[in-house]
């Protein structure tokens, strides 16, 4: 995702756990960004002393200066740096308050890595300073990817609605990028240096999600041993995001209207109501017409949450989009995984463009991931694809190459290598032949693995 469209850009990653900042620094460290590392608050103050980084990412709970101190002191050195806290689930509320002071946004531990190059990438494409230039953003917006005229109207969407306080409901399948699409709108508006706090109404239990949403005072319940702020409460000033909301309590439903309606919330066992200046977005998968015919959701919330609507499309109704995203996610995972993969070939693309895609953008991420781990050299075939892929042309290529014998050879071969996890001489066994004999037809074939050419 961070690739050679930008110049050179510097990241320091400031955790004290070892394993850490070495998952951390394998992920970002693609194409033109330089990542460096330090153990402590205090080493880092020495790197951003001697170098101008731009962007900091740094664990909040650390011995001697804490994640919150080096965003303090950073400030005063490189005022311009986006600085991204990492913070464990109980630690959420002091993050958010760093992020008053100054800092860029934060993640919960364990960090989801595809997560933070979404956030990392969003920040290095809107850091202009460099280059002098905007990044086109004709088939690329925020990290979401299209070229087809559904996929530019909803980026032409994103921008109409971005600088607007209106709430937005956000429609489409699982996988199709509802969360990127509110993610694009947030840190396009006016908002984007407040937080953004996403609720899943799918992962929070009924019985909890109320305690969630708005807090609870001491003493509320056995284990409320102390104030806690709910997740509407951390993003004064900025956005909430409810993920399927499709999915949330009807009881609840009509408390979060009247926090709509009202924009103040109360904390269990409160007694005075706090104003809140926060914008929602909200998304589902569902048909939220039908559930409102069967009263499974309430029409005045949804009147409420839909002043304007943001349908995705799924994948199979935008077939010319998937070569640019195979390739964008062949650029991607190569680099991750440091393999010399150059291209996917015809056939591939044909088979990927003619499969459903019932999970969508996010299928299609998965299956290019295990394709250029699993691909044994410089090009992916459709052998490299899943098997339910690769029987979607096999009929018409049997058809096609029945009598085709150097394409029947290839055939065989790579069958006896998948079914031998590409060991070449227990495949050459099952071939019948020699070790020395399977290499040289590979070779032929270009079939060797790019390192052993």
């Amino acid at each position: 995702m961070i690739g050679d469209r930008f110049m050179m850009r510097n990241i320091l990653i400031v955790d004290d756990e070892v394993n850490s900042l070495k998952v951390l620094s394998a992920a970002l460290k693609k194409g033109n960004s330089e990542v460096d590392t330090a153990l402590s608050g205090e080493e880092a103050l020495g790197l951003i002393k001697k170098k101008k980084y731009n962007l900091i990412i740094s664990d909040f709970k650390m011995g001697g200066i804490s994640g919150e101190q080096l965003l303090e002191k950073t400030k005063t050195l490189l005022p311009d740096a986006p600085f991204i806290l990492l913070t464990a689930y109980g630690t959420i509320e002091l993050a958010v308050n760093a992020m008053r002071k100054g800092a860029y946004s934060y993640l919960t531990k364990p960090v989801n890595l595809n997560l933070l190059e979404s956030m990392v990438n969003d920040i290095l494409v809107n850091d202009t300073s460099q280059t002098g230039k905007a990044i086109p953003a004709k088939l690329e917006f925020m990290n979401i990817i299209g070229r087809t005229p559904a996929m530019q109207e909803v980026f032409s969407l994103i921008k109409r609605v971005s600088k607007t306080d209106a709430n937005i409901l956000i429609l489409g399948e699982s996988g199709t990028g509802k969360e990127l699409v509110a993610r694009a709108i947030h840190y396009s508006s006016l908002r984007a240096d407040k937080p953004f706090i996403p609720i899943d109404c799918t992962t929070i239990p009924a019985e909890l999600m109320e305690s969630e949403l708005f807090g609870y005072e001491k003493g509320a319940f056995t284990c409320a041993v102390e104030r806690k702020l709910g997740l509407i409460e951390m993003a004064q000033g900025g956005t909430t995001f409810f993920d399927e909301i499709g999915d949330l309590d009807f009881v609840l439903q009509k408390k979060l209207l009247r926090f709509l309606q009202e924009k103040e919330i109360r904390r269990i066992s409160g007694k005075d109501k706090i104003k809140v200046d926060v914008r929602v977005l909200s998304a589902t998968n569902r048909n939220i017409e039908e559930s409102l015919k069967n009263d499974e959701f309430r029409s005045d919330l949804y009147y409420r949450l839909n002043v304007i609507t943001i349908r995705i499309p799924p994948l199979r109704a935008r077939t010319d989009d998937i070569t640019l995203l195979a390739n964008h996610y062949l650029q991607h995972f190569r680099e991750r995984n440091k393999k010399d993969i150059r291209e996917i070939d015809p056939e591939a693309l044909k088979a990927l463009k003619s499969y459903d895609w019932p999970g969508n953008v996010r299928e299609l991420e998965n299956v290019m991931e295990r394709a250029v781990i699993l691909c044994p050299h410089d090009t992916i075939n459709v052998y490299c694809l899943p098997k339910k892929m690769q029987m979607i042309t096999g009929e018409e290529y049997t058809e096609v190459r029945e009598f085709n014998l150097p394409e029947i050879e290839k055939r065989t071969i790579i069958k006896a290598l998948d079914k031998t996890s590409w060991n070449q001489s227990r495949a050459a066994a099952l071939l019948g032949i020699s070790r020395k004999q399977l290499r040289t037809k590979m070779k032929n074939l270009e079939l060797l693995p790019v390192s052993e050419k």
